[in-house]
């Protein structure tokens, strides 16, 4: 059941987590219930505008907050045309409100802060209802899509992405995680277009107006809205896939049974699943993430459609998400730890308890090698590989996007775990957590004293500063992390897929030896981390690539994407020119910026031929990718654009 609203961030005095990513006046002021009324129309070119109002029921939350000003996270790209003072519901006044005035000033390259003036000084406990008549579309989270970036390639198609400050450009707001919040929506679309959102209840209306209610407080990052060619079919008692028309089949077929096994093993570990329905919408090609964890409305990208379901598991991290992330928040974005190390450690319960311990500890150890890779790369005492970041103001939060918060994440979680003992004790040290902290937004403090006042007698014994193993340290040092955990279990996996590698590797191929290991058993990430040792092993000698092509079609001619990842980057790393189509095809077939980008950094840094498909290849895939992918991969290309 939820908390009252007015208990949601009654952790602590929230003003004290001051969000430098928001200019908002969240802390003096709570938002209780947002509604959204607006009507969205397609242009040509992959456009588009979001047309109507946004009000924002609010609450002062002490005497004289902000003098007679409140402030709203907006966008250069949101133009507002009218804010008003709405009458109390039932008194007097005029319905169209009050007129204010408003000021959209400057507040960093990501953002705007809008300033609106009130008759007069709020008092503590005083309520206000906003109403801000605006127009959108242009901003980095609504992303318009031309029927070439679709999978159908029929209709135009658009999306919007709040993580982590992009929604201040979907609708004027408190953009910050430490905000939580209702809301609801009506959203008229063109004929022959469907709208669903993150919502807990949708209906469809007249003249094409789709009504969704969210009755849970959520942050404003998950707040999401699609407007395509979509339709939906049921797989599970309160689940239903979302994709175009061609790919629902797939869709079906692939998820069919699945989510409702991980739902319930979800809640036997972490407590019930408090958000209704948890349906799967399976986002265009071009869709840059692997996922997004929008409550009851999950985004995911199609390259999780293999055929064969043997990426189904990767649907665990965003269930997971639905009691680490959406229920217990990170109260500000340097501590996304808290969202994501939990997640990491939720998501590996499940999969323990699905597919066992040693396939567990063999996806870990994929994870561990992707962070040792990050800080080979950045350098261990790099600021941003702590778990608790200084986000400097003007500071854009997505730009300290990297695996530390996961997996770093993971290993203290897995640490405090470790120093309980006992699994069944920290399984239910978790859902006490959950418990207590449900619907707020918290801080690594709240977290790490709520643990110690659990477990009494691990505070007697002072294991938060165990030299070397700090509480502190970990949140604050940058570096490997102190403690790792035993992934031992995964050996049995790992050994045989070392062995194989090992073999591929050598001058002379033993075909007898290699012939006697069948892989056809072989899971997704045993394969991975048999192509990984390989990678690492390449260039192999000379003709073995090609004849481990021929030996196992099952990889080199693979629909996992994952899979097709690795094989790509082995095919560029040992210069296998027979199969650069390969690399071309994938890049052609999607567009998420895990798979997009080491692919051209590998062509990149590889022989004039690798460059040369480069440049051919984003020249004909640039109009379907992302705008951020897009830039990512100027800058690689040595084009102009962002840090990638």
């Amino acid at each position: 059941m939820a908390a009252p609203v007015q208990d949601v961030g009654a952790v602590r005095d929230r003003a004290a987590v001051r969000d430098p990513a928001s200019a908002s006046s969240a802390g003096p002021w709570s938002l209780r219930h947002l509604h959204l009324d607006l009507r969205v129309s397609f242009a040509a070119a992959g456009a588009g505008r979001l047309r109507g109002h946004a009000r924002l029921e609010l609450r002062c939350e002490r005497d004289g907050a902000g003098g007679a000003e409140l402030r709203l996270d907006s966008h250069p790209t949101l133009s507002v045309s009218r804010a008003a003072l709405l009458p109390p519901p039932g008194g007097p006044g005029d319905a169209a409100g009050q007129a204010l005035p408003v000021e959209s000033r400057p507040f960093t390259s990501y953002g705007s802060a809008l300033h609106i003036t009130l008759p007069q000084a709020p008092r503590a406990g005083q309520l206000l209802t906003l109403l801000i008549d605006y127009e959108a579309g242009e901003g980095p989270g609504v992303c318009w899509l031309s029927p070439e970036q679709t999978a159908g390639k029929q209709k135009p198609y658009m999306y919007t992405q709040g993580q982590a400050i992009l929604n201040r450009s979907f609708f004027p707001c408190f953009d910050t995680p430490s905000a939580k919040f209702t809301y609801s929506a009506t959203v008229k679309v063109p004929e022959g277009f469907t709208a669903v959102m993150s919502a807990t209840s949708w209906e469809k209306q007249k003249d094409n107006t789709f009504v969704f209610k969210m009755s849970q407080p959520i942050p404003s990052y998950l707040i999401a809205l699609v407007v395509g060619d979509i339709v939906s079919a049921d797989v599970g008692p309160r689940s239903r896939v979302w994709a175009e028309p061609c790919l629902i089949e797939a869709a079906k077929k692939e998820y069919d049974g699945v989510i409702e096994e991980f739902l319930v093993v979800g809640e036997k570990l972490f407590g019930p699943y408090v958000w209704g329905r948890y349906d799967i919408l399976f986002m265009p090609p071009s869709f840059p993430f692997g996922g997004m964890e929008n409550p009851c409305l999950t985004f995911v990208t199609p390259c999780l459609l293999a055929g064969d379901r043997s990426l189904v598991d990767v649907i665990i991290h965003e269930i997971s998400h639905s009691w680490f992330g959406n229920l217990v928040t990170n109260a500000s974005w340097g501590e996304f730890w808290l969202n994501e190390g939990f997640t990491m450690y939720a998501q590996r319960r499940i999969s323990t308890e699905v597919y066992g311990l040693p396939y567990t500890c063999l996806e870990a150890a994929t994870g561990r090698a992707l962070l040792r890779q990050h800080m080979d790369a950045t350098g261990e005492d790099h600021p941003l590989n702590k778990l608790r970041v200084v986000i400097e103001p003007g500071v854009n939060p997505d730009d300290t996007y990297n695996e530390t918060p996961y997996e770093k994440g993971y290993c203290f979680v897995s640490y405090l775990a470790h120093l309980v003992g006992n699994q069944s004790k920290f399984d239910a040290f978790l859902q006490a957590y959950v418990n207590r902290f449900k619907f707020q937004s918290i801080t690594a403090d709240d977290t790490l004293e709520f643990f110690l006042e659990y477990f009494p007698e691990l505070k007697e014994k002072g294991v938060d500063s165990i030299p070397g193993f700090e509480f502190d340290r970990w949140l604050n040092t940058p570096g490997w992390p102190p403690y790792l955990p035993d992934l031992s279990p995964g050996q049995q996996l790992m050994r045989p897929a070392d062995e194989l590698a090992e073999l591929w590797a050598a001058d002379g191929l033993n075909m007898e030896a290699i012939e006697a290991v069948d892989i056809t058993g072989w899971r997704t990430y045993q394969l991975v981390y048999f192509l990984d040792q390989v990678l690492q092993k390449s260039p192999l000698p000379e003709g073995n690539v090609k004849r481990l092509s021929k030996m196992y079609p099952k990889i080199s001619k693979a629909q996992n994407a994952e899979l097709r990842l690795r094989w790509c980057q082995i095919v560029l790393k040992n210069n296998l020119e027979a199969e650069y189509s390969k690399v071309k095809d994938f890049l052609h077939s999607q567009g998420k910026q895990k798979y997009t980008l080491p692919l051209y950094r590998a062509m990149w840094g590889g022989s004039e031929a690798t460059r040369a498909l480069a440049m051919e290849t984003f020249s004909a895939t640039a109009p379907q990718l992302h705008v951020n992918v897009q830039n990512y991969v100027k800058k690689i290309l040595g084009l102009g654009g962002a840090e990638a």
